[in-house]
């Protein structure tokens, strides 16, 4: 089989956020520079750069704030921003400034000074050099979630927080699902005893989103970019050019709040191992659009179907992720909380609690998930019901709003998207050296010994 498109071509177009930029090395900051002040309003102006389906689901529920106004949005497809302003006329809100479809146009939007914070919800190759730019330009920055190319990418957004003083709040959604913030309350109050063992991932059939008719976007063809549509355009490539955990925040964001990464603990290495890839190609052929004759069909697929990380750190924990979306399978991040008390299984929706369940049995985890709901659920829950994902991305806008607004700390700052973030590059290493294990920088520089958890406090 023979790759459809050039693989220099689509890593140094990956990679553009790089281009100008690794000259700020990884040491070029030895401290945080002081956060600008003054920001505190009772109501910012949001720019959107990205309004495919996630960036109209933040604008729907940013729509319906008070606190905020949208005042511009941009993307390079007339399509998605067509139906964004249609967002704005069915709640009968002013139409925001459209930023035009040159890729580098989202600039114009940061020259705005009457703009106070932005939003990015773009294809992942896009993430970082927006957000550089942004915190250069003084924003309060919203980053959607992806995994990253390289360190030196990872560097670059703590050495611009540190050099601007802008902040950086990384956007994982998945810290607010409710079961995973009761579990949180759990251990905060020593249910699991002291943690040993914590896994996580990304389990998720993806078929459908990789390859579509180039209309819809699920289970419709085996086309992709351009001639696929939403995802399909540029998910796959990386399917096709990359073999490591690519979406690896969903897992380890959660995780990272149980085990205080950054915060009196970190990640040390990790090693990777990858499947074989079969799951992509048996997909193309079985499809009714699809077949052996199909020219999509010699495409060669580097990305395992399943990739496995384990991870060390600093107090001991193993923690275990898993990337998997290629093959047939019901959704499951997977998640597995284990301490010398008991553990929690997200897959079955169980726990055990030594001393409290029946001796080698599972319990349900209801009625434990109603006693421990964390007070943040219990208080907002009614302004959270019909949002996105169950309603967490209530929370994940709620919470950037509000810190925005005052200029504040984010719960997941530059440090910790540096952080997770580095994880796909470091699989990609591994599995590239036989599962080698890779050092973790730190690029809290030694802060994470006394930086102190606020997340959901």
């Amino acid at each position: 089989m023979t790759n459809q498109l050039n693989r220099r071509d689509f890593l140094q177009r990956s990679t553009l956020a790089g281009i100008g930029l690794a000259g700020t090395g990884t040491t070029a900051f030895t401290a945080p520079a002081i956060a600008k002040s003054g920001l505190s309003k009772s109501k910012i102006n949001v720019g959107v750069i990205g309004t495919g389906l996630r960036g109209q689901g933040h604008i729907d529920l940013l729509l319906r704030r008070d606190d905020c106004e949208i005042t511009a949005i941009c993307d390079i497809n007339q399509q998605m921003i067509d139906s964004s302003l249609d967002l704005f006329k069915s709640m009968s809100k002013p139409a925001p400034k459209v930023i035009g479809l040159g890729e580098q146009d989202y600039l114009q939007m940061l020259d705005d000074e009457t703009l106070d914070a932005v939003l990015i919800a773009t294809p992942w190759r896009w993430h970082s050099e927006m957000a550089i730019a942004a915190m250069q330009a003084g924003k309060y920055v919203g980053m959607e979630v992806c995994g990253g190319f390289s360190l030196d990418e990872c560097w670059q957004l703590v050495n611009t927080h540190e050099a601007t003083g802008s902040h950086l709040f990384f956007l994982e959604n998945v810290c607010y699902r409710r079961d995973v913030m009761a579990v949180l309350n759990m251990v905060r109050q020593d249910l699991f005893g002291e943690l040993i063992h914590l896994e996580g991932g990304y389990q998720h059939d993806l078929r459908g989103v990789k390859f579509n008719d180039g209309k819809t976007p699920y289970d419709s063809g085996v086309d992709f970019g351009d001639k696929g549509f939403s995802e399909a355009q540029w998910r796959t490539h990386h399917s096709i050019y990359r073999n490591g955990d690519l979406y690896p925040t969903h897992g380890v964001g959660p995780l990272a709040q149980y085990l205080h990464i950054n915060r009196g603990n970190r990640f040390l290495y990790l090693t990777s191992i990858s499947s074989q890839s079969r799951g992509l190609h048996e997909y193309i052929v079985n499809h009714p659009k699809g077949g052996p004759q199909h020219p999509n069909a010699q495409i060669e697929f580097r990305l395992g179907d399943v990739v496995t990380t384990l991870i060390k750190t600093s107090q001991g924990q193993s923690v275990l992720l898993s990337h998997d979306t290629n093959l047939p399978r019901p959704y499951s991040l997977g998640f597995r909380v284990q301490g010398t008390k008991g553990l929690w299984m997200d897959v079955n929706q169980s726990l055990h609690i030594e001393g409290k369940s029946p001796a080698h049995r599972w319990e349900s985890t209801k009625t434990y998930f109603e006693t421990y709901d964390h007070p943040l659920w219990k208080k907002y829950e009614p302004l959270a019901e019909g949002a996105g994902h169950g309603g967490m991305d209530w929370f994940l806008i709620n919470d950037f709003v509000e810190c925005a607004k005052e200029n504040r700390v984010p719960p997941f700052d530059a440090y910790d998207a540096a952080t997770w973030l580095a994880i796909t590059p470091l699989s990609e290493q591994s599995i590239a050296a036989g599962s080698q294990p890779m050092p973790f920088p730190d690029f809290t520089r030694g802060r994470w010994m006394h930086r102190q958890m606020d997340f959901a406090m």
